[in-house]
């Protein structure tokens, strides 16, 4: 899609193109076009179409109801926060205070969109004028556009001394796909971290797999998970230097850091606990240990253990019923034995894929029952896990 295909789907044509070829699905939509290029434009009807994928890709982050009202690019969808997460941090701008903010390299406008909802007043900055134009069509879409200034520009030029805070998403993709090395994303980390250092407020999101040390000390660190899936981490200035925290969503749930020493090895229990990704990647697995009073099966392995079951909000809870050394065929005869017919595999410090294992371990004659086994190492060895989902679960 380009700037001129895009224009034209928001004329009235194209709008009207759009509400017909909504939910159109894979293998209709070559007789759908072939229908609709008997009078309509062919570049128009592409573009329709194509927009009409989007719409329906972009239902899992911004929901069915905005997807079907606004417009996207296949970067767009790649790359836009999910609206969750967007409105999470959206409402701690607003319960900091802030009533402004300067959304730099702002994409879509899906950030944009949760800071207006929020009732912030946005300046939404991008250098691509496709994506500039496919924003201000998203504000305009969703009756946000008195909220919302959606502006072409390099963020390195913009002033932002106005604005109450400021928030930076670099772009971490590239030609070649994602980008690792921080000073390569577009505008470079060390830029972002120089901006938010002259703001009231700022923050940045980053990849969630970035090294501790290269945390500045005057930021606070916060990872996001949503349902359980790690979805970006986010550096924070003018809050609370220092701070780590990983935040679970829905609710939230928010988990701080104290500067724990790690928990020590000891032997598995009866429970096991599989901390969520956000606590394992703000390291925090220790305050999960200290809250279920257990250790680690292994130093390397962020699988917790213990005695009693203490439902927690930030670990799932397992009752491990068989330990074992890694064997698939013990492993094979002891699923046959209980008459386990549903196999879920988890692993952590295993080089086996679960796919792999479930094939090979799981008997022909499938069973009534279900059971989880956890391919990891305890003290050094490797070991496999048997258990289940504890009854019990956290509220």
């Amino acid at each position: 899609m380009n700037d001129v295909s895009f224009a034209s789907l928001l004329t009235p044509e194209g709008r009207a193109l759009l509400d017909e070829v909504r939910g159109t699905e894979p293998a209709q939509e070559l007789a759908v076009a072939t229908r609709l290029r008997r009078d309509h434009p062919a570049e128009l009807v592409s573009a329709a179409l194509g927009q009409a994928r989007l719409r329906q890709r972009a239902a899992a982050k911004f929901g069915a109801e905005d997807a079907e009202r606004m417009f996207f690019t296949p970067n767009g969808v790649e790359q836009s926060t999910r609206t969750t997460v967007a409105t999470h941090r959206a409402l701690r701008l607003r319960s900091l205070g802030v009533r402004s903010v300067a959304d730099l390299c702002s994409g879509i406008g899906g950030d944009a969109i949760a800071l207006a909802r929020a009732g912030i007043r946005v300046l939404a900055v991008d250098r691509d004028p496709l994506t500039v134009a496919v924003a201000r069509a998203n504000a305009e879409a969703l009756g946000l556009a008195d909220l919302i200034e959606v502006r072409e520009a390099d963020v390195t030029e913009v002033d932002t001394q106005a604005y109450d805070a400021v928030f930076v998403d670099p772009a971490r993709r590239g030609g070649r796909g994602r980008i690792f090395d921080p000073e390569a994303y577009s505008p470079p980390l060390s830029w972002a971290i120089a901006t938010a250092l002259k703001a009231p407020l700022a923050a940045l999101k980053i990849a969630p797999g970035i090294p501790h040390e290269a945390i500045p000390a005057e930021a606070e660190a916060e990872w996001i998970s949503d349902a359980g899936d790690v979805k970006e981490a986010v550096l924070w200035f003018g809050t609370e230097p220092g701070l780590v925290r990983a935040t679970l969503l829905p609710g939230p749930r928010e988990l701080r850091g104290r500067g724990l020493p790690d928990p020590a090895v000891r032997e598995v229990g009866r429970y096991l606990y599989e901390p969520d990704g956000a606590v394992i990647r703000a390291h925090l697995v220790a305050e999960v240990a200290e809250e279920v009073d257990g250790g680690l099966v292994d130093e390397t392995i962020a699988y917790i253990t213990a005695d009693e079951l203490r439902p927690t909000p930030y670990a799932s809870a397992y009752e491990i019923t068989d330990r074992l050394p890694f064997n698939v065929k013990k492993l094979k005869a002891l699923l046959r034995e209980r008459g386990v017919g549903v196999l879920t595999v988890k692993k952590r410090g295993s080089a086996v894929e679960p796919e792999e294992l479930r094939k090979k371990a799981l008997p022909k004659s499938h069973g009534p029952h279900s059971a989880t086994v956890f391919l990891t190492r305890v003290a050094g060895a490797p070991t496999m896990l048997l258990g289940h989902p504890a009854q019990r679960h956290a509220s």
